[in-house]
């Protein structure tokens, strides 16, 4: 499992500042108690809401060094959810271009305990909540570049797949592999009661697993986060281990 990130962390801060900005103008133009299909329960304001009190949840552990137990979670009395956002993400951006991506910095993953760690989780952290509120908006909706998306996968699956549900204590019911091939790479996501692991394969290691999902970069990463349909992506193999693999997704990123 390696812990660096498949594009530059330069590019990643760019991601951010870039999706975020679109992020707030969806939200601008649409109605705030626009309910979101991609996140039951959750309506466009409370999406804005979420994102900016991660962004501070993210500050607040790399100024303090260790995962805070308080900080902002909600707009000021008389704030409005946009400006609380917009500071939160001009903050956030500010800290993280000040520090060189390869510093060292607290994180939750063994693998990174760098600055680089928080631009390239807070970067898909924003694509995912931009494509929810487009997609709420009833607006067209931004494309994912393919290096993007293929970074994205990655993390999907190596920071949560292969590190959040241990975490959580979560594992499969059935031990089996999936191998997962997009944008000319390659992975392993390996489940059952014993493991839960992924990590970058050969094709062809890919091709010998259990099950086998592929297609475009973009498909993958929405469908590996739940916000594209079951027929996004081609299924090879067992049917059941690349559910589960899916179904397991679905706990460690809720």
């Amino acid at each position: 499992m390696s812990g660096q990130a498949m594009i530059d962390p330069g590019r990643l801060l760019d991601v951010l500042a870039a999706e975020g900005e679109v992020l707030a103008d969806t939200a601008h133009d649409a109605s705030a108690e626009a309910p979101v299909p991609t996140a039951p329960g959750w309506t466009i304001g409370a999406t804005l809401r979420h994102v900016g009190s991660v962004y501070r949840f993210v500050l607040a552990w790399l100024l303090a060094g260790s995962r805070p137990s308080e900080w902002q979670r909600d707009p000021e009395p008389g704030q409005a959810v946009e400006e609380y956002f917009e500071e939160s993400r001009r903050e956030l951006l500010d800290h993280l271009g000040a520090h060189d991506p390869a510093e060292p910095a607290s994180t939750w993953w063994p693998a990174d305990r760098t600055y680089g760690f928080w631009r390239r989780r807070m970067a898909h952290e924003t694509i995912i909540h931009r494509f929810d509120v487009q997609n709420a908006a009833g607006v067209a909706i931004t494309e994912i570049p393919k290096d993007v998306a293929v970074d994205g996968i990655d993390e999907v699956l190596t920071v949560w797949f292969g590190q959040k549900l241990p975490l959580l204590g979560l594992t499969g019911t059935k031990a089996g592999q999936a191998g997962i091939r997009s944008g000319g790479h390659s992975w392993i996501a390996r489940a059952g009661p014993d493991e839960t692991t992924a990590w970058r394969c050969s094709p062809e290691e890919a091709d010998r697993s259990d099950a086998l999902v592929s297609g475009s970069a973009a498909q993958v990463y929405l469908w590996l986060w739940g916000r594209a349909s079951p027929t996004a992506v081609t299924y090879g193999g067992d049917l059941d281990i690349s559910g589960q693999l899916w179904a397991l997704l679905r706990l460690a990123t809720r």
